[in-house]
C-alpha cells in the first residue's frame, strides 16, 4: 500500500531536483524553466496527496489552478525565449543583462 509518506518523499525529491536545477545550471534558460516545472509538479503532488488523505477536493482543485499557471508560464516563457533568440542568436542567461526596454 502506498501511503502519504511515499507521496511526500517523491515530491521532496522532485522539489530538491528542481531547486538544484536552478542553482547548478544558470546558463541555459530552458533548463531553468524545466526546473521550475519540476518544483510546480512537486507542489501538485503534495496538494493531491493531502487532498486524498484528508478526503477533501479543495487540494485537487488548487492543483488544477497550479497546472493552469504552469502552462501559461511555459507558453509565455518560451515565447520570450523565441523572441530573444531571434534578436541575440543565443539563449544564454548572461546575455539577458544586455537587453534594453
Amino acid at each position: 500500500m502506498i501511503s502519504l509518506g511515499h507521496y511526500l518523499a517523491v515530491a521532496a525529491v522532485l522539489f530538491v531536483l528542481g531547486v538544484l536545477g536552478i542553482f547548478i545550471n544558470r546558463r541555459n534558460v530552458i533548463l531553468m524553466l524545466m526546473a521550475i516545472e519540476l518544483i510546480l509538479l512537486a507542489v501538485n503532488i503534495n496538494l493531491v496527496a493531502f487532498s486524498a488523505y484528508l478526503g477533501d477536493l479543495s487540494g485537487q482543485v488548487m492543483a488544477m489552478f497550479v497546472l493552469t499557471v504552469a502552462a501559461a508560464e511555459a507558453a509565455i516563457g518560451l515565447a520570450i525565449l523565441v523572441i530573444f533568440f531571434r534578436r541575440r542568436g543565443s539563449i544564454a542567461v548572461d546575455d539577458v543583462g544586455r537587453m534594453r526596454g
